[in-house]
């Protein structure tokens, strides 16, 4: 299988799950202020996973040009990450739903450590590709410090909304995208050089 043929199905399992979540999205029943602000949360909460899913194409974009070759291992690792993103429409519409309850903002924490790792997967089994050193592959290695402190704030948001504060669970979801909304410069410059 070549690069192309991948890419072409990643991006279209991720614009399917963007189209899940915006038809999550209810039409305010009457014009009135009362009526928008009930989906608030809904429209919050799609806010915020369509950010996560918007990073994770665009890194997800930028990872597979990194790669040489596509193996059975980087399918596997790439079916992995789209299965657990392909879950985010439901953790939104039921964090949206239940307007931030603790659970909810938790199970939502626990799908973003499982995409985290899904893509951490993917990242270090691209990065085997490589057989030697290159600027690439330095750029890639460059990226593990984001890609684990995100696993840590993911971490930290389970226990922060189940006993302390979804707010603060909510907090740290918002850090991790701030961290990764503009992709890894390293990873362009090495590419246009190659």
């Amino acid at each position: 299988m070549n690069k192309t043929r991948l890419e072409a199905f990643s991006d279209g399992v991720f614009a399917i799950i963007i189209t899940i979540m915006v038809l999550e999205l209810k039409i305010p029943k009457g014009t009135g202020w009362e009526a928008v602000k009930v989906l608030l949360p809904t429209l919050y909460c799609y806010v915020l996973s369509f950010v996560f899913v918007a990073i994770y194409w665009i890194n997800h974009h930028h990872l597979m040009h990194t790669a040489k070759s596509v193996t059975a291992g980087m399918m596997w690792a790439n079916m992995g990450l789209l299965f657990c993103l392909s879950l985010v429409p439901f953790a939104t519409g039921w964090m949206g739903e239940n307007c931030f309850e603790r659970v909810a903002v938790a199970t939502y924490g626990a799908l973003l450590i499982t995409c985290g790792l899904a893509y951490t997967i993917l990242s270090s089994t691209i990065q085997r590709t490589h057989t030697e050193d290159t600027p690439l592959t330095d750029a890639i290695r460059k990226t593990k410090p984001k890609q684990y402190t995100s696993v840590v704030l993911y971490s930290l948001s389970i226990p922060m909304a189940l006993y302390v504060s979804p707010l603060i669970a909510e907090l740290l979801f918002v850090a991790v995208a701030v961290l990764w909304i503009i992709p890894s410069k390293e990873i362009e410059r090495a590419l246009r050089e190659k």
